[in-house]
């Protein structure tokens, strides 16, 4: 059948990965739930084509779970509706094979049954934001960059995890190493696994550094459409995560994991093309930024604080801002200036975008995808003027009075946005919500080892 089902797949998809793959015997089916992680099964490879052909059941409660995976009976999603299945279907161009595992895998989304995308899932929403652009001539284009953390199952003496060793020489490095190629060598037995896994996927990885921290790297990601760019980041994780597992460590995602270390983000670069693919960010003459963009950044500029919730939606997540090394908690905006939260970076003016900064790399994708390229559009619809640019560092020049300060004030900042509410949608917002307020509490209850050390018995 080449008629695609719900999600864009085919049943030609299926077919082709099962005459490709004679010996796989399972395929894992991954939906990504409000916080970007992998929820799903594993089914037997027989089971395929009837998941091409007739989707899958799978609780629409998925939605309403906390980080923890329980249920927040806040969001509206838990029994409401007696606890019903809906059906998923698979994404087309997300059916692959990952070595490290030795199984298939696909990313597959919900819908009514009507065959309209469910409301609470992130993906539709940048779906409807995607499909807002095109209805005005626009074709959203992007790629994230993903940084993250490799570190040891094997703890320090102190009782704290510890950067992994390098699978080349079994040597643990304690520098910062910022952009070693020496480093890339000694790990790269690990990754030559990764670039192996991500070319099974089909996922288009591109260059890697070591970044500012020990045992820190950044991936990026060959930009194409927002859609696929958005899958890509998922995709990319879970290459990352099981193939970490099979060389006796641990690809961690936190946007902070060390407190003295720097924080791992997950920048968006962003820009409009035309129906014929040109770009209508490029510059209009030599030296001169197109105003498409001052105005789509302008609209970017002017959500940032309704949106820190998405763009930091973890506790931990904060700690990133704490130091500001690459880390701007600020709303100010530049060229080739990494002290700012919207940065256009250098290069030829016919492949011109703009970069948002802000968000950790434990943002769902698809909801940072789907705010950055709502207030851009918001931004020029309304023909809205970013103001100057910012010079120089902007965490002395740009103070941003206008952003919370913490987790909560974020989430409430959020709550009442209307932006938000119409961006995401009001099952997903009311959801999201919910769940993080649920997840404030959690947290609020836990009395950490640095309280029982400062206050335990001094106080």
């Amino acid at each position: 059948m080449t008629t695609p089902f719900p999600g864009g797949a085919t049943l030609a998809e299926a077919q082709a990965f099962l005459q490709r793959y004679p010996d796989v015997q399972a395929i894992d089916i991954v939906l990504t739930d409000c916080h970007g992680i992998g929820r799903g099964k594993s089914i037997r490879r027989h089971e395929l084509e009837s998941l091409f052909t007739a989707g899958r059941g799978l609780p629409a409660s998925m939605f309403a779970q906390d980080v923890a995976g329980d249920d927040v009976a806040g969001t509206g999603l838990v029994l409401e509706d007696g606890g019903g299945d809906l059906r998923c279907w698979p994404i087309a161009g997300t059916l692959g094979f990952l070595p490290a595992t030795g199984r298939g895998l696909v990313l597959i989304s919900m819908f009514n049954p009507d065959g309209s995308g469910f409301a609470a899932e992130p993906r539709h929403a940048l779906l409807r934001q995607v499909k807002r652009a095109e209805a005005l001539g626009f074709a959203p284009m992007g790629a994230l960059e993903v940084e993250f953390y490799l570190v040891d199952r094997e703890r320090d003496g102190n009782g704290r995890m510890q950067p992994a060793r390098y699978p080349l020489t079994g040597r643990r490095s304690g520098n910062t190493n910022t952009m070693s190629v020496d480093e890339l060598d000694e790990m790269s037995p690990f990754f030559d696994a990764v670039y192996e896994g991500a070319a099974a996927l089909d996922l288009p990885l591109e260059a890697l550094i070591s970044e500012y921290a020990c045992g820190q790297y950044e991936l990026t990601i060959r930009y194409r459409d927002l859609m696929r760019a958005a899958d890509d980041v998922i995709l990319a994780k879970r290459l990352l995560r099981s193939t970490a597992r099979r060389f006796g460590m641990e690809a961690c995602f936190m946007a902070k994991p060390f407190g003295s270390m720097a924080g791992s983000g997950m920048h968006l670069h962003l820009s409009l093309a035309d129906a014929g693919g040109s770009n209508l960010f490029a510059d209009p003459t030599e030296g001169a930024l197109s105003p498409l963009m001052l105005q789509a950044i302008a609209g970017v500029r002017g959500t940032i604080g309704e949106t820190m919730a998405v763009l930091a939606p973890f506790q931990n997540s904060w700690r990133r801002f704490a130091s500001v090394n690459y880390s701007p908690g600020n709303d100010a905006w530049g060229v080739e200036n990494r002290t700012v939260a919207v940065r256009v970076p250098s290069g030829s003016g016919k492949t011109r975008h703009f970069e948002h900064r802000v968000a950790g790399v434990d943002a769902n994708p698809y909801l940072v995808a789907a705010v950055t390229l709502g207030g851009a559009l918001d931004g020029i619809a309304a023909g809205a003027d970013p103001g100057p640019a910012t010079l120089g560092n902007a965490y002395e020049n740009a103070p941003s009075a206008s952003l919370p300060r913490d987790w909560l004030g974020a989430i409430e900042r959020l709550e009442g946005s209307d932006f938000a509410r119409r961006v995401l949608g009001e099952p997903l917002h009311r959801g999201f919500v919910a769940i993080k307020k649920a997840e404030v509490m959690r947290m609020a209850l836990e009395v950490s080892e640095a309280e029982w050390a400062l206050y335990g018995f001094s106080v």
